[in-house]
């Protein structure tokens, strides 16, 4: 039996009971193996009973896909271990995210604000997008708001991979029907998982967090959840969700970038076989709340987002690879001092690739503007710098 402050495989300390059902506990442990010492979260299945060997598969397909995934908004894979206490335990460490469940805020009585909905579908659609675009495809097949965790960074994370699927549906393969009612799509129930699958499990966990109620709860009509006189939502809003809800696969979005574009831009089409393709909403939507995460995490920190609007090449920091650093922050530049030409023109190669990404984490900056301003100026006073020189042994070369 287990319990609080029992350590496993000799380095996880287990805290707090985080779930518990059929044979599956999940706990908040301390890692001891590690100085300091670090939260993580262990998954535990106890085989035998009432699990069989197709949910140790699934446990172990959960440990290897998890193992194989590097995306911020996923949480890490640590370890996995079996033990043999009385029962044989397998047990899979994962990275602990701070912070609360969707689900969790739905039974404390939050309701979600169009806006706040906009930006959850919008973290959760630019993680479906990276493992929909995975060769083969990872589709997760039990997308809920018991899995979606707001984290205390303000963003939305993805967990609970035991339901995961490595490839899209092919014809004569069967798989383990998976999914929670309700939130799973008709075809995932019948063993056909797609990508759109995922799309639809995003749609009716959105009507959940906006009407309070499970989707399963929720009258319907054609087989399509009905939730538009329940919320107060623009027309567009409303559109986009029943798109992602459609019954039928071939009516849903296709994939998450497909999704995502019609969001931003606020066009929903009318796929029906009987009608003409035709703008549904013309209103552009708002692009979610820009999030100034500059100058928060150390710059070889690869799991921290950058904004698109900043990446490139950085002329800059290229051509004054001495100076660049010191009002950037990016102390690794200042090896560019070593009197070695060779050395000088690694390091400037390296600082006008990386060098927008590197000062924007190592230097905090008011908005995006003002970090563009600054690298613009350091171009201008490279050219200047360079330029006449350039022309002196242009005009000696010429002469």
């Amino acid at each position: 039996m287990l319990q609080a402050e029992q350590v496993l495989h000799e380095r996880y300390q287990l805290k707090q009971k985080l779930g518990q059902n059929a044979g599956r506990q999940t706990w908040l442990a301390e890692d001891i193996g590690v100085s300091p010492t670090e939260l993580v979260v262990v998954k535990l299945l106890a085989f035998g009973g009432e699990v069989q060997w197709d949910d140790l598969k699934l446990f172990e397909r959960e440990a290897q896909i998890l193992k194989q995934l590097n995306h911020p908004r996923i949480p890490k894979y640590r370890d996995y271990f079996h033990i043999d206490e009385r029962s044989l335990w397998f047990g899979l460490v994962q990275e602990y995210i701070p912070g609360n469940s969707l689900k969790a805020q739905l039974t404390q009585g939050k309701r979600f604000t169009e806006e706040q909905i906009r930006k959850i579908a919008v973290d959760v659609l630019l993680i479906l997008k990276f493992l929909h675009q995975l060769l083969p495809p990872v589709l997760h097949r039990d997308i809920k708001p018991s899995n979606l965790i707001w984290g205390e960074d303000e963003q939305v994370y993805l967990v609970d991979f035991g339901a995961v699927q490595e490839r899209s549906h092919q014809e004569g393969t069967t798989f383990t029907v998976v999914g929670t009612y309700g939130y799973a799509p008709m075809e995932q129930f019948g063993g056909r998982a797609i990508p759109a699958s995922d799309l639809y499990a995003l749609g009716a966990s959105l009507i959940h967090l906006l009407t309070g109620t499970a989707p399963a709860d929720l009258p319907s009509r054609n087989l399509q959840i009905c939730f538009e006189e329940r919320v107060h939502l623009s027309r567009g809003m409303v559109n986009w969700i029943k798109a992602l809800t459609e019954p039928a696969p071939e009516q849903r979005f296709q994939s998450a970038a497909e999704a995502l574009s019609a969001l931003k831009y606020g066009i929903v089409l009318d796929k029906h076989e009987d009608s003409r393709e035709v703008p549904l909403e013309l209103t552009p939507m708002k692009s979610p709340a820009f999030v100034n995460n500059s100058g928060n995490s150390n710059l070889l920190d690869s799991s921290v987002p950058v904004p698109d609007e900043i990446k490139g090449w950085n002329w800059g920091a290229f051509l004054m690879p001495w100076l660049w650093p010191l009002t950037n922050h990016v102390w690794i530049g200042l090896s560019s001092w070593v009197p070695s030409p060779s050395w000088v023109m690694i390091v400037a190669i390296a600082l006008g690739g990386k060098g927008n990404e590197w000062a924007w984490k190592s230097r905090r900056w008011q908005s995006i503007e003002q970090f563009k301003m600054h690298q613009r100026r350091w171009t201008i006073a490279g050219i200047f710098i360079w330029l006449p020189m350039i022309l002196s042994i242009l005009a000696e070369v010429l002469d």
